[in-house]
């Protein structure tokens, strides 16, 4: 399995706007008036991330129900769902990785080389059934507790 840079991305920038989200939330309990809508800039300064790239990640996102938008001045970015809801394998669904280990078909019965099901294929299913499982239980509010001990 291979993450490309796009899921690498779409991870972090959803990172960021938690982190910019709870940063705006506290503010605003202080007293300091603020959107919740996070713009692609903000989040590309904090990331350094291209903001052209975040974009095309955000529109996936959006189109997966992660993420609303407005459009205009005081636009940007805000979750649909809480933080606590929301898995490491939607974000990286959303942003189109494939969450298999090797090229194998997960349920195929014939190898697409050999023309019959190889003998390790049962190891790299089981592989993938781990790898999968691991990232439909860990949600971005978990990854963001474990950055703060």
């Amino acid at each position: 399995m291979r993450i490309t840079t796009r899921g690498r991305y779409a991870l972090r920038a959803s990172l960021a706007l938690v982190r910019i989200q709870n940063l705006l939330s506290y503010n605003k309990l202080s007293g300091v008036s603020e959107h919740s809508h996070i713009s692609i800039n903000q989040i590309s300064e904090e990331e350094q991330i291209s903001s052209v790239f975040l974009e095309q990640i955000f529109f996936k996102l959006r189109k997966a129900g992660i993420v609303t938008s407005v459009r205009g001045p005081g636009g940007g970015f805000q979750f649909a769902k809480s933080p606590d809801t929301i898995t490491i394998k939607e974000i990286l669904e959303a942003a189109g990785e494939e969450l298999n280990v090797t090229d194998c078909d997960k349920n195929a019965k014939t190898c697409r080389v050999t023309g019959k099901r190889c003998s390790s294929h049962a190891v790299w299913e089981d592989v993938t059934k781990i790898l999968d499982n691991y990232f439909s239980k860990m949600t971005l509010s978990m990854v963001m507790d474990r950055n703060t001990k």
